[in-house]
């Protein structure tokens, strides 16, 4: 998807490439602040009041454990195995597809789920207990997905679309590490903050 919206690709397209990524970003930002808010929500109803912070926090440190170990080992983490609809590209104009697959990504649930980094995103939400918070948690999520689509600024020949793939392939294994790396010290920081 990343490699679909260039300035190459939407000038073919007869689209604005500042248009599309400017929607594309609203709309991953937006649903992730509707999705987050509505966790949030939830949590304040299924989670009693008197669990309190330490024990919300140990509950998600197991979920961090967990998706620590599910992103370290084969195979995939388990979750829809759909992509976003790559006939918007020709069907909509640039804002329209820009803002629906920023909502699709942007939830982080709705597409291919490439590490469990998510569901520990959509666990912090819902044992936040709060529409804010939730609404924090995964629309900080979404807004980052949100600008993705900006790795892909400098494309405007088939040359660089080309060097683009090769550089996204080369990060594969990097962008990994990162996410483990995020799932380690959000660890930590649930544990610590649980026994403090």
């Amino acid at each position: 998807m990343l490699a679909s919206i260039t300035p190459l690709g939407e000038r073919g397209r007869g689209s604005r490439w500042a248009v599309t990524v400017s929607a594309f970003a609203v709309g991953a930002a937006g649903a992730g602040l509707v999705l987050g808010a509505g966790l949030g929500e939830l949590g304040a109803l299924v989670v009693p009041d008197r669990v309190g912070a330490a024990a919300r926090l140990a509950v998600l440190a197991v979920v961090l454990l967990g998706a620590l170990v599910l992103d370290t080992v084969p195979p995939a983490v388990p979750g829809p195995r759909r992509q976003v609809d790559p006939r918007w590209l020709d069907w909509y104009r640039g804002w329209v597809y820009g803002l629906g697959y920023g909502a699709q990504l942007g939830v982080g649930l709705g597409t291919v789920v490439t590490s469990a980094a998510t569901y520990a995103a959509a666990a912090a939400a819902l044992l936040s207990g709060d529409p804010r918070a939730g609404a924090i948690v995964i629309g900080g999520y979404g807004a980052v997905r949100g600008l993705t689509p900006l790795a892909a600024a400098h494309v405007r020949s088939g040359r660089q679309l080309v060097a683009l793939h090769v550089r996204l392939e080369r990060s594969r294994g990097a962008i990994r590490w990162a996410a483990r790396g995020s799932l380690a010290a959000g660890l930590v920081l649930a544990l610590v903050g649980g026994m403090s």
